[in-house]
């Protein structure tokens, strides 16, 4: 088959006018293309006037030798071979591992990255045992809605802990800007379709799922882990390593203790704990593993509505069901040496609660599948520097979050309830006493105050210089009833459990760390991809 890149079309093209766009790029008759498939599609809003498809396809011809065509338009590079784009592994388990002196490998957290870590290793018939400090995502899933509903905080089932992890409850984003040259992500997305997500997902240029078909899908693979041979164990937390020290401080980790007191030995465990696991980021530390500080962000939520992204972003093509819900990323270098920039932007989402620790407030965002509600949110962020902001220790970052959630706890009274300001009143300086025409989505609910209270001075300058920046790109974007709801910290681990090229802790022998909590990613995708990294490289060393 041949891949042609860079077929443009208008946004209301019919369905005949691809095949002429093939023909007309490759000089032959339309008869002569067999049949196609798209594999990649996104689109050019530059011109909001005349908005663009840009298509990636995989063609098949008829009779026109295919070798001619890559011959003739060898000099072309939006013409040539469709590339392999299936996933392989050899690394293969006999049936019958576990033998009796073989220990099967532990995978820690079940979020993207520990459940493609486990699908992988079932797949390879190596049978891990999941632990999962959280409880299964539909139980999980009222235990969130009873801190949004009730104000009823579980802290160890909520939006950061249980199956499915964080990005359970966000927007379902599915793309990153990992490399990707062994097309890992393809592997993860054929995996999400496998298991009930939309075929869109594989060709389609930002492709998302949303939290209820996020919730399904889960489930489904959970069931063929456990069909494979694996374990999945819920509500067990770790609660300390056995790790074996040499003299020089380096050591191999052994197995593990729960806090129901059991002792699991393997001297293969991934750590996919996800970047809000505190407690297990100490104890980890405690017992000798390397760890590092390194940076992460600090801001608001801010939410406008939806129909104002759409026209800003589409025009008069806005609600176009083929662009859907526009989004934007943006970014503004501050005067003050700062970067804000936004971050998780959810279309047609809420600002959910989001703290997994009682007496503090934490704010995420969310969207459905259909991003059919009627704010667009996004986390509005200022960089954090470890070097600069808080070099006394490793932790200093997560004290300094903690600071911040308890002080915005305190700030909406105490009942969880988020501090929030109209961005007009942010921009000036004076605290809001009453909401204009943009409602705010956050459950339990807000209180109107002061943001300037809420963050560090410099935080404060940063975001308040960006949002007038932002709103060249996206107008309407300082509108003066935008609602900005406080506060955003948890966009990614403020720490990094080092590994080498092997993925093992760089001071203890079997022992991987991954995903976001490690510090090796910053989305469900990316996630999942260092999943199925680290999978490889555990059975390799296991199969030797």
């Amino acid at each position: 088959m041949l891949r042609l890149n860079e077929i443009k079309l208008p946004l209301d093209h019919d369905s005949d006018d691809l095949t002429g766009a093939i023909a007309e790029r490759l000089g032959i008759n339309k008869e002569d293309v067999c049949d196609f498939s798209v594999f990649k599609r996104s689109y050019d809003a530059r011109k909001k006037a005349n908005i663009l498809l840009i298509y990636q396809l995989d063609v098949e011809l008829c009779e026109v030798p295919e070798q001619q065509l890559l011959e003739q338009f060898k000099n072309d590079s939006r013409i040539g071979p469709s590339p392999d784009t299936d996933y392989r592994f050899v690394a293969q388990a006999g049936p019958h591992f576990p033998q009796a002196e073989q220990q099967r490998p532990i995978v820690i957290g079940f979020g993207p990255c520990g459940i493609l870590t486990a699908l992988l290793l079932a797949q390879m018939g190596l049978k891990p045992i999941v632990l999962e400090r959280g409880r299964e995502v539909r139980q999980r899933t009222q235990d969130t809605w009873a801190l949004w509903r009730k104000r009823k905080l579980n802290t160890e089932s909520n939006v950061q802990f249980g199956e499915g992890g964080a990005g359970t409850f966000s927007d379902g984003k599915l793309y990153s800007q990992v490399k990707d040259r062994r097309h890992l992500g393809r592997k993860v997305l054929s995996e999400f379709v496998q298991a009930g997500a939309p075929q869109e997902i594989l060709f389609v240029s930002k492709p998302h799922i949303g939290t209820f078909k996020l919730v399904t899908m889960v489930e489904k693979m959970r069931a063929e882990i456990i069909r494979l041979g694996g374990e999945v164990r819920f509500e067990v937390k770790v609660e300390s390593l056995l790790r074996e020290e040499d003299v020089d401080g380096s050591g191999q980790v052994t197995g593990l203790t729960t806090g129901s007191g059991e002792t699991l030995l393997s001297k293969h465990i991934v750590l996919a704990i996800g970047h809000s696991a505190r407690d297990t980021f100490q104890m980890l530390s405690d017992q000798g593993v390397y760890i590092e500080a390194k940076p992460f962000s600090i801001g608001f939520r801010i939410e406008h509505p939806q129909s104002i992204i759409d026209q800003a972003r589409f025009g008069e093509y806005a609600g176009n069901p083929i662009l859907g819900a526009a989004d934007y990323k943006l970014v503004h270098h501050c005067d003050n040496g700062r970067t804000v920039y936004s971050f998780c932007m959810c279309p047609g989402g809420t600002v959910v609660a989001a703290t997994s620790e009682e007496g503090r407030v934490v704010t995420n965002g969310m969207s459905q599948y259909s991003r059919n509600e009627r704010n667009a949110n996004s986390a509005i962020v200022v960089g954090i520097n470890p070097d600069e902001d808080y070099p006394d220790n490793i932790f200093a970052g997560i004290d300094l979050q903690r600071e911040l959630e308890s002080l915005a706890y305190k700030m909406g009274g105490e009942n969880y309830n988020a501090p929030a300001q109209l961005v007009g009143d942010f921009l000036q300086g004076q605290p809001s006493k009453a909401l204009g025409s943009v409602v705010p989505s956050y459950q339990p609910g807000v209180t109107l105050t002061d943001l300037s209270e809420a963050l560090p001075e410099f935080a404060i300058a940063a975001i308040r210089e960006a949002i007038p920046a932002f709103d060249r790109q996206i107008k309407g974007f300082s509108r003066s009833d935008a609602v900005l709801t406080g506060i955003e910290t948890r966009s990614s681990s403020p720490i990094c459990i080092r590994r080498g090229e092997d993925c093992q802790s760089t001071n203890t022998r079997g022992l991987y760390p991954a995903g976001e909590g490690a510090g090796y990613a910053g989305g469900i995708l990316s996630a999942a991809i260092d999943g199925i990294k680290v999978a490889e490289a555990m059975a390799l060393d296991i199969l030797e």
